[in-house]
């Protein structure tokens, strides 16, 4: 069957379809400013413009891709409620979030200045696709993302491929890529990453006490630390990463183009 484009609708309140067209619903539907959300589609143009597709004619413009990938991001919705807000069929929105997911993920820093101090954490997603997934600690098939954020802007410089949930943080550091990413640049991190060669704060043997010039530096660890755990509350504020249904690389790709779209609205 033939598919027709489907024409701009004048009045989304009326026909319930969603539209970037119409600015007051890009904030409450993905989480970005009408300016942020142009800068988002502005890199998804570069990307189409960069590869050559053939076959029939997407039944959305750009900008609506878009915003369907970004409002299945943040509303965490299934594709039999996403699709009737945009006006498609399930399988079209289906196909538009494998296409476009992919092109708005976050590329990794590649150069760090001299004295920049990263922070370094994992978060764990709960994610249904038991092939990537693994139980975790805390009893939910989930998988291990390792973060790294700048510890003075807070933006979000590199993010691991994800593990199963039940890999350490140690051995996740290691496998995802992100040490290799950050280099030797300095890093701090929780007592989780023992012989990392990341900044930990200091442990205390068992019968002795730390130095006081230890706890005013294990306080003030914490306290620039506790920048990233900020960041994955920011960050989880796009529900798809409480409990992500996607399967294969699709985890991956919806955690890149969340941290974009973290760092474009932080950075305004």
């Amino acid at each position: 069957m033939r598919q027709y484009r489907r024409k701009p609708c004048e009045d989304p309140a009326v026909t319930g379809v969603i539209t970037a067209s119409q600015p007051s619903l890009i904030a409450p539907f993905t989480g970005l400013s009408p300016r942020c959300f142009n800068k988002l589609v502005t890199v998804v143009r570069r990307e189409v413009a960069n590869k050559s597709r053939r076959g029939r004619p997407w039944s959305l413009p750009l900008e609506d891709r878009v915003l369907l990938v970004a409002t299945y991001w943040r509303t965490n919705l299934t594709l039999r409620q996403l699709a009737p807000l945009f006006g498609i069929s399930k399988s079209a929105a289906d196909r538009i979030i494998d296409h476009v997911g992919p092109m708005l993920g976050l590329q990794s820093r590649k150069r760090f200045a001299k004295d920049t101090v990263l922070i370094v954490d994992g978060t764990l997603v709960p994610t249904r696709d038991h092939a990537v997934a693994e139980q975790s600690k805390n009893y939910r098939y989930s998988t291990n993302h390792q973060v790294v954020i700048d510890a003075d802007t807070r933006l979000v410089v590199v993010v691991g491929r994800p593990l199963p949930g039940n890999r350490n943080d140690c051995r996740a550091w290691e496998e995802s890529g992100a040490k290799d990413a950050v280099g030797t640049t300095m890093a701090i991190a929780d007592g989780g990453y023992p012989g990392t060669g990341l900044v930990m704060p200091h442990r205390r043997r068992k019968g002795e006490e730390l130095p006081d010039w230890k706890q005013v530096h294990n306080k003030s660890h914490k306290q620039v630390r506790a920048r990233v755990e900020h960041v994955f509350a920011r960050m989880k504020t796009w529900k798809i990463l409480r409990d992500c249904r996607l399967k294969g690389d699709g985890v991956h790709h919806a955690m890149l183009g969340i941290a974009r779209m973290h760092n474009l609205a932080l950075a305004g």
